[in-house]
């Protein structure tokens, strides 16, 4: 897909990470962006961002973790730019804090906020021939005991929004919805960046922190790869920092040896 003239709907773009970057990079493309946020003040920005460079884009404030919030957004996107032709499902915090606290709100804002953006972007594709969704994982939901966050519940919801993905492939052919999944690692964002530097260099060690993080800009040109090949669809693509990034294998099993 060429994203020149079309609308794209991202969650989550009004910090200083991944959401406002991938808008960013799509407004330069000649895309349409909205954008939203929880944060008012942050997608307004994001907005002012876009327009500085010539692009176009609106703001719609909206908790994805509410499904009514999420399909009045899209509807939002279709009232006000004519449809929704891409979704980035980007949105989703991170509650730091004993590993049993926020449990539910972590997955409804993570889990269930990708589901709501997922359905609901896929009757609004629908009604325009086709699209592109690109879901947003995490390394911590990678393996079986391996590198897990301080989060269950946030590791939980990311493992579900990968399986979420690679469920709907059948979409691609079907009715050329495409779902696709990005999984970065430590990725050099305002609140990683903040945490990072906040580590000893031996704590960093202890935590197997990646140095240098993957920039913001490389996070956009991998989502735009997404967006761009149709042949591509129900597929992860994982990207541990300072790798090559890759797509996990069609017929993946989800382990490599049995004990």
């Amino acid at each position: 897909m060429k994203v020149r003239g079309k609308v794209a709907v991202i969650t989550g773009a009004g910090g200083g990470g991944q959401g406002r970057a991938v808008a960013r990079r799509l407004a330069r493309d000649d895309a349409s962006v909205i954008v939203s946020d929880i944060s008012e003040r942050g997608g307004r920005e994001t907005v002012r961002l876009i327009e500085e460079q010539r692009g176009r884009a609106a703001f719609f404030r909206a908790d994805v973790g509410v499904e009514s919030e999420v399909r009045e957004l899209l509807a939002f996107a279709e009232r006000t730019l004519g449809g929704v032709d891409i979704l980035i499902n980007n949105a989703g915090p991170y509650f730091h804090g004993a590993p049993f606290a926020k449990w539910m709100e972590t997955i409804q804002a993570n889990l269930m906020g990708t589901v709501y953006g997922t359905l609901h972007g896929i009757e609004a594709m629908r009604r325009r021939g086709g699209g592109a969704i690109v879901n947003f994982g995490s390394t911590s939901a990678v393996g079986h005991g391996f590198k897990h966050s301080s989060s269950p519940p946030y590791d939980i919801a990311k493992a579900g929004i990968a399986r979420l993905t690679t469920t709907l492939a059948w979409l691609g052919e079907k009715e050329k919805i495409r779902v696709n999944c990005i999984v970065p690692d430590w990725v050099d964002t305002d609140e990683v960046r903040g945490y990072v530097e906040s580590l000893t260099p031996k704590q960093c060690e202890e935590e197997g922190v990646p140095l240098p993080l993957t920039p913001l800009d490389d996070i956009a040109d991998a989502v735009m790869d997404l967006i761009g090949n149709e042949d591509l669809a129900g597929r992860v693509l994982v990207w541990w920092t300072g790798q090559k990034r890759g797509l996990i294998p069609v017929g993946d099993l989800g382990y490599a040896r049995l004990e």
